[in-house]
């Protein structure tokens, strides 16, 4: 199970027009305006579709919607491939944004029920870590591909080998193992019953505000090139200052196993210690200054894959999808924590929204649930 959702992560991190498509917009006639108008679309569809899909996945089938997002996804690009202008662009949007919230929530629940169908659902962090880690590392080749095949054959080459990679990440995703779920004590998949499930079910609610919370941090991510330039660093080597930081984040990701075994009263304090760490950033210059970024974004990243393992530890398993995509459209919510406090202050003020949610975290990750029993 590990190394196939490691696999199906990379493949699907893998597709060359995502570090192109902004580009593509723009050089097909787009105005910014325009571009921006599309991100705004999509935002909006995958805010609109994040809780309905992660209910489809519990009632129909994981693995289902896996294979299904891959295929919409394709379509999407597909679209954009032989009708590049507003109308096609936006209507590749809606279906990459259905898409992703089909992802968002059946892809943890899938590989957590995975492992626990074996017994060794306490490998959830060390696999969800060395996922998380993926994600990131797979920018690398992903930019390289890029590059390589726009010189050879222009955007219509990239987009067809972009529908290509997200047809076989599909192909793949119908290699998981999906367990029979069984009833038990849980409640019916449903949209009213998952939401109730999620705000009311005893411990569960304090860990689905604090994981949104958490991933709402990670917006963080949007700002790293203005912060490297606004550092000392020239533009031409923002790219590769900007990868560093992600490298780090990686790095982070894939020690979350070992931060899953500390306290759950640690948690709180590495948070605190990032936020620490990113205010050192904003107020110094040159490397240095980025290098404490970089730390920061690790040591934030290992805390934010605990967390989503104790999600999954507490979400009851008929619900399990649909209890994630209520927590992945809490972090989109606050992400605009993040927006906001830029607005006001740069990345000291982030520095400040980090750390004032640690006794979130503190309250929320507090509780474990271990072989169906809370444990602390």
């Amino acid at each position: 199970m590990a190394r196939l959702a490691v696999a199906w992560t990379a493949l699907s991190g893998l597709v060359p027009v995502y570090p192109l498509y902004a580009l593509l917009f723009l050089d097909s006639g787009l105005s910014p305006a325009q571009v921006s108008g599309l991100f705004a679309l999509w935002s909006v569809t995958g805010l609109l579709a994040e809780v309905p899909t992660g209910v489809l996945a519990d009632r129909w089938s994981r693995r289902g919607a896996l294979v299904l997002a891959g295929v919409l996804e394709a379509a999407g690009f597909a679209v954009w491939t032989v009708a590049p202008g507003p109308a096609g662009f936006a209507t590749g949007f809606v279906l990459w944004g259905v898409g992703g919230a089909l992802v968002s929530g059946a892809a943890e629940a899938l590989v957590y029920d995975g492992l626990a169908a074996v017994g060794a659902e306490g490998a959830y962090v060390r696999v969800h870590g060395a996922t998380t880690a993926t994600e990131l590392l797979v920018q690398v080749p992903t930019a390289l591909a890029a590059g390589v095949l726009v010189s050879a054959g222009g955007y219509p080459l990239v987009g067809w080998v972009s529908v290509a990679v997200c047809l076989a990440a599909a192909a793949l995703a119908t290699r998981f193992p999906e367990p029979p779920r069984t009833g038990g004590d849980d409640e019916p998949a449903s949209l009213p019953t998952a939401v109730r499930t999620a705000l009311r079910r005893p411990g569960l609610r304090q860990v689905v505000v604090a994981v949104a919370l958490l991933g709402g941090l990670d917006a963080l991510e949007e700002y790293f090139p203005v912060m490297a330039r606004d550092r000392g660093v020239a533009t031409a080597v923002v790219p590769a200052a900007v990868l560093g930081v992600a490298l780090a984040g990686a790095a982070g990701a894939a020690l979350a196993g070992r931060v899953g075994r500390l306290p759950s009263r640690a948690l709180p304090g590495l948070l605190v210690l990032s936020a620490v760490l990113l205010a050192a950033g904003a107020l110094g210059s040159g490397p240095p200054a980025l290098t404490a970024v970089a730390l920061a974004y690790g040591v934030y990243l290992a805390v934010l894959v605990v967390g989503e393992a104790r999600l999954q530890e507490q979400a009851p398993a008929a619900v399990r999808a649909t209890v994630t995509s209520v927590a992945g459209l809490g972090v989109e919510l606050a992400a605009l924590l993040v927006f906001g406090a830029w607005a006001l202050g740069g990345a000291l003020a982030v520095a400040v929204v980090f750390a004032a949610t640690a006794p979130v975290v503190a309250h929320g990750l507090a509780v474990r649930r271990s072989a169906g029993r809370p444990t602390t």
